[in-house]
């Protein structure tokens, strides 16, 4: 049992220190450090391209996380594993990348890829009735990114919250114009059939994030 707790504690280490040193030389608006700095190159060029792995990686996860879905008889909005890959990749990159990686994903839709739910793409699929989740997909990685960067995502109540709000911004912009196709019934086909999916998303990225910070000893 010794033998595999000994390199367990020599990582938990270096990482602390790194962390320390990176949390050093933060923005002071930005208190705290996402799971994508941890093992950020310091040097610009390294970075860079660890920075564009990131996004790309994202887009591809959030295409994928696309495939998980199954559609309700009397919605026009499928069921995916996108919301809660959304959500997460803002958490872990941070508001900056989180966006980016959205956009990128989105732009890969735009160019032909088959990356949208039931591996549509292109403009008339982003002008249908998802139309409007997608854009707020945006909004939503930018919200808990910019609320991890400010230490949201170190406690399980703090975590839920940050995940609630991307999830309330997903919202607006998904039901606003879902609304141009399904009138006074888009409460109904747009929010609450996936009300306790969304629940339980938000449960387990609340256990998940702060536990790794635990791990690393950054939870405050």
């Amino acid at each position: 049992m010794n033998v595999s707790i000994v390199p367990v504690c020599d990582l938990q280490v270096k990482i602390r220190n790194k962390l320390f040193k990176r949390t050093k030389n933060m923005n002071a608006n930005e208190q705290f450090i996402t799971y994508a700095d941890i093992v950020r190159p310091s040097e610009k060029i390294m970075a860079f391209i660890y920075d564009l792995v990131l996004v790309i990686t994202g887009s591809i996860i959030i295409a994928l996380s696309a495939k998980i879905r199954f559609y309700l008889p009397f919605s026009p909005v499928p069921v995916t594993g996108q919301t809660f890959t959304v959500l997460l990749i803002g958490a872990l990159y941070g508001y900056k990348k989180g966006m980016l990686t959205v956009i990128a994903y989105l732009a890969e839709g735009l160019a032909g890829f088959p990356v949208f739910a039931g591996g549509f793409s292109g403009i008339a699929y982003l002008a249908g009735p998802t139309g409007g989740y997608l854009a707020g997909f945006i909004a939503a990685a930018g919200v808990t990114g910019f609320l991890a960067r400010r230490g949201w995502d170190r406690k399980l109540f703090t975590t839920a919250l940050a995940m609630t709000a991307g999830s309330a911004v997903m919202y607006i912009f998904g039901l606003s114009w879902l609304y141009l196709f399904a009138g006074t019934k888009v409460i109904t086909v747009g929010l609450i059939p996936f009300i306790s999916g969304d629940i339980l998303k938000i449960t387990l990225a609340a256990m998940l994030l702060p536990s790794g910070w635990k791990f690393v000893g950054k939870e405050n």
